[in-house]
């Protein structure tokens, strides 16, 4: 290896120089770190840190940039925000150098300013082959502080905002004065002290990606942002190229669109990351794909599968989910087309069951599954579907289309018990729906519910009572009972004595609606003579 480059190589990689005799204690310090003291000036002095000091982490002999860490500075070194005040107290305040433009380098909270030092020289390593001539001062929004003194060529290399800064300084001290002084740049309001500091130290590195492996994803994203805020150019690249070629957790997507929002990368270098986190899909892709997910699951002949796809699917399109998403994504027509699929279903295997159907289809109906596990997927399938337009608000139109289902009403007594009772579980989930309030339904569409399928539950109660499936019986009895109380009286008076004389035959085979028959009782005789004398008016 050439002698030139061995040295550059060493001089990147030379001890912290720390002005300090004792460190601030802190939980993130390494135990192989040391600290070099070495005599400073009374006006250097500082107040002992609290033992919640801002955590300081001096890296190796080789690392090539000198770090302190504390939690506050000396009254006399800070005249006010965003400006630097010379080390002597008695030195004469030094001209303010602006502030980058944050817009095009740093984030709104992170403005660098540069000023030159009167009396403090620049420092060296223990073999003098570096030099410190750069002071960075960084002050944290919750008011902790991370001093850094640090090579200014290095720095300049690896940052464009601060190799204007050093530039300008240098620029503005030759001119004002002869020697080597100590270049100083404050970075006010650092959202993220640990964050900056590290990113600094990358700039130190011969191997950025290798030190990435150890720092990890969530935090190399705190370091992109820091990256992009003073235009290191090579920590950005290598924080974009480790970033997409690791898995993210879901807080890790949020702060990466976050970040990506508030600033513009290289197209070619973000292309991948951005595939990633947006989808270029229109909203009509999005649509025929749940519908694809729909009739896939009412579909889907395993059982086990099934149940896994379909809570899966219902917590993806309720709007419940943890997901953000439009109500454009869940499409009302498509839903209501798999429930007429499911219904078309369900007729076909009554006409199977009610020895309806014609000869050679049954012959090949034979070969499939068991009959009751045909009829009872459908059924399974009608109630996924009203759970997810009960969340959608969208179910209305279900009732009606359940309660024209003339042809099941007509083989219903026709077929066994034991098959016929399912097409109950469908009733009763609808009238526990309307029951607590959670379907509004018009009173025609109450009426035409009611008066289709109220006779056929009180049949098939006692099958749902013994086979019940997920069933909350006592919710079924009494939302029957407020549903029958929501119809006019006179319909009420046909279905309640419909109920009477059931239940008289068949006790607790039937449901039980007393407290609802009572309140009828009470609202059509012992409040009779009221009403006539209103009418009378």
């Amino acid at each position: 290896m050439d002698p030139s480059t061995r040295l550059h190589s060493q001089a990147r990689r030379r001890s912290w120089c720390c002005p300090f005799t004792v460190p601030p204690s802190s939980p993130e310090s390494l135990s192989r770190s040391r600290f070099k003291s070495f005599p400073t000036t009374k006006s250097e002095t500082l107040s002992k840190p609290p033992s919640n000091s801002v955590p300081n982490s001096p890296l190796s002999s080789k690392s090539g940039l000198g770090i302190v860490g504390r939690t506050r500075i000396d009254a006399r070194r800070i005249l006010s925000p965003g400006r630097v005040s010379p080390i002597d107290s008695d030195s004469t305040v030094p001209e303010e150098i602006p502030a980058v433009d944050s817009s095009a380098t740093l984030s709104k909270s992170q403005s660098c300013r540069a000023a030159p030092a009167c009396s403090s020289s620049s420092s060296r390593s223990a073999d003098n082959d570096v030099v410190f001539d750069v002071r960075l001062n960084l002050r944290g929004k919750s008011g902790a502080c991370l001093v850094l003194e640090l090579n200014s060529e290095v720095l300049s290399a690896s940052s464009d905002v601060f190799a204007g800064l050093i530039s300008e300084y240098k620029r503005k001290s030759n001119s004002s004065s002869s020697g080597r002084k100590m270049c100083r740049i404050e970075v006010p309001d650092v959202e993220n002290l640990g964050a900056f500091r590290q990113t600094i130290e990358l700039m130190f590195e011969d191997d950025i990606p290798k030190r990435l492996l150890k720092i990890g994803a969530y935090r190399c994203i705190d370091i992109l942002e820091v990256s992009a805020g003073i235009m290191f150019t090579k920590g950005v690249l290598s924080c974009l190229e480790y970033i997409e070629a690791v898995p993210w957790t879901e807080e890790e997507e949020e702060k990466l669109r976050i970040l990506f929002t508030r600033f513009k990368f290289d197209s070619a270098t973000t292309r991948d990351i951005l595939a990633r986190l947006y989808s270029r899909d229109s909203v009509d892709s999005q649509q025929h794909l749940a519908r694809q997910l729909v009739l896939s699951i009412t579909s889907c002949t395993e059982a086990n599968a099934r149940n896994e796809l379909k809570s899966l699917v219902k917590g993806l399109l309720c709007k419940s989910s943890v997901y953000e998403k439009d109500q454009s994504d869940l499409n009302k027509e498509d839903l209501y087309i798999a429930c007429q699929s499911c219904l078309s279903s369900l007729v076909s295997l009554f006409e199977e069951a009610s020895s309806t159907i014609p000869h050679e289809r049954l012959i090949k109906k034979e070969k499939d599954r068991p009959l009751i596990e045909r009829i009872s997927r459908q059924v399974d399938n009608i109630n996924w579907l009203l759970e997810i337009l009960l969340d959608g608000q969208m179910a209305e139109e279900l009732v009606d289309m359940w309660a024209d289902q003339g042809e099941l009403l007509g083989m219903h007594e026709n077929t066994s018990p034991m098959v016929r009772y399912e097409l109950s579980r469908v009733s009763a989930l609808l009238f526990i729906a309307m029951g607590t309030r959670k379907l509004h339904c018009r009173s025609e569409s109450r009426s035409g519910l009611l008066l289709a399928w109220f006779g056929p539950m009180l049949l098939d109660f006692g099958w749902l009572q013994r086979c019940r499936k997920g069933l909350d019986i006592k919710a079924l009895e009494e939302t029957m009972g407020q549903i029958l109380l929501t119809l006019p009286l006179k319909q009420q008076y046909a279905l309640f004595m419909e109920w009477f004389r059931c239940f008289s035959k068949h006790g607790t085979e039937c449901p039980n609606l007393s407290k609802a028959f009572q309140i009828w009782w009470r609202r059509s005789f012992l409040r009779g003579s009221e009403t006539c004398a209103i009418e009378s008016r």
